[in-house]
């Protein structure tokens, strides 16, 4: 199915229900407080970070491992079924950043080329790696399986298996593990932001943030993880929840417990905001894991778009 079908325009909405959404809020709490077997502390390695004393802790491969090239890869993590994944990466170059991409309802992987625009071949020409997930039609309408009310931790294991496939073939710098998305690819990174705390560096979420009562336990509370928070203004309100809301919520959050975590509010509703990408770029590059305070404490660079508060 094409972009334009999926409606990936300016003006694009996607489906989120109200009552999906609620459930949600339930299913995070139980994913992001204790320990699971699925969390990548076992058979994990704690790098040293180049950005400072803080360490994120890079999980094992638990299966083996693909062949790493530009295209479809399939990775076959230890107690899930094997999934998909878009990789855009140059293999001549050394070690880069590592972007996990996480798409939109009724949309696709190619979504992470048409969200960053040229800003990909940026990412990939500095040695980077944007890894954009095929989503499980088990999760249900919503693509991830926690943006269902389903308490699977499926997507997070495929991360976790993403990033230490990944460092094993020395193409990621560890401290530089990111992830954004758009819609319930918003909701998945918010909660992977905490879920995955150990090495998330720093995310970016399009219309995402946190429902009214998610109140989440976070799996590392000393990694103070930068965000860069995007919203659509009061119509970016889709089946009853606010969005615009959700959005500051998380910042508020997130400030509150020393994060350094910016709104950008575009005005436009509920769509992915073109714009943004090479600020999210530079963002990241800047937002590495140790980077406390952000080299952004003091205010956003000007080049970021104008709608940022700063």
């Amino acid at each position: 199915m094409s972009l334009a079908r999926t409606g990936h325009g300016r003006r694009a909405r996607f489906v989120v229900r109200y009552a999906a959404m609620r459930a949600l809020l339930f299913v995070f709490v139980a994913a992001c407080g204790g320990s699971s077997a699925n969390e990548p502390g076992r058979d994990a390695a704690a790098v040293d970070s180049p950005t400072g004393s803080a360490r994120p802790t890079i999980p094992s491969p638990t299966g083996t491992c693909p062949t790493l090239v530009n295209g479809d890869v399939t990775f076959a993590p230890a107690g899930i079924p094997p999934r998909k994944v878009k990789l855009a990466l140059d293999a001549a170059l050394p070690r880069g950043e590592l972007v996990i991409y996480w798409h939109a309802t009724g949309s696709s992987p190619q979504e992470a080329a048409y969200s960053l625009g040229a800003t990909q071949v940026a990412i990939t020409s500095a040695g980077g790696v944007v890894a954009a997930p095929y989503s499980d039609d088990a999760a249900g309408q919503f693509e991830w399986f926690i943006v269902n009310g389903n308490a699977k931790l499926d997507d997070f294991v495929l991360a976790d298996e993403i990033v230490a496939c990944l460092a094993a073939a020395n193409r990621i710098d560890p401290a530089h593990v990111h992830s954004m998305g758009m819609s319930a690819g918003a909701l998945q990174t918010t909660a992977l932001s905490f879920v995955r705390s150990s090495y998330v560096a720093s995310v970016a979420t399009y219309s995402g943030g946190m429902p009214d009562g998610f109140t989440p336990a976070n799996q590392d509370p000393d990694n103070k993880f930068a965000a860069l928070i995007f919203a659509g203004g009061a119509s970016d309100n889709v089946f009853g929840l606010d969005f615009k809301a959700a959005s500051e919520r998380y910042q508020q959050m997130l400030a509150a417990s020393g994060h350094f975590a910016a709104i950008c509010d575009h005005g436009n509703g509920h769509n992915i905001p073109l714009d943004a990408a090479p600020s999210v770029a530079e963002f990241f590059t800047a937002n590495g894991f140790g980077a406390w305070p952000s080299p952004y404490a003091n205010g956003l660079p000007q080049s970021f778009p104008a709608y940022c508060k700063r």
